[in-house]
């Protein structure tokens, strides 16, 4: 049996999810409504710098870290906030948020053009 492309995985996932522009998700994360989920690996956060304020959580880590039942569950998760997942490109991100949505998550999305549109307009970022 053939592997789904990645590429289509994104794209069936994109379809399901709510998509924030940039712009939005400053203001809501300004406002106090949107907690920034950053989902990178945390070489990419010691190597392009990070959002203030945005809650670091490791892809690979994600799932068991949002689930109550895990012995890895983190409190930081269990949020009247939106919860804005964000990776390099927007490509992560939109696999994350789609499986948090399987898993019973409501209150949540991604953010458009991820970390590296963030950079790119010159929005604010904290660098080590």
């Amino acid at each position: 049996m053939p592997i789904t492309p990645v590429k289509s995985l994104v794209e069936h996932a994109k379809t399901e999810i709510e998509t924030l522009s940039q712009e939005d998700v400053q203001e809501q994360a300004a406002a106090g409504t949107a907690q920034l989920v950053d989902i990178r690996d945390i070489r990419e956060l010691k190597r392009e710098g990070r959002i203030a304020g945005a809650m670091h959580a490791p892809r690979g880590m994600l799932e068991f870290w949002v689930d109550p039942a895990s012995p890895y569950h983190r409190a930081d998760f269990i949020t009247d906030k939106k919860l804005v997942l964000f990776c390099a490109g927007a490509l992560r991100s939109a696999l994350a948020v789609k499986a948090l949505q399987d898993m019973g998550v409501e209150n949540i999305a991604e953010m458009e053009g991820g970390f590296g549109a963030w950079k790119s307009r010159g929005a604010p970022i904290e660098t080590d």
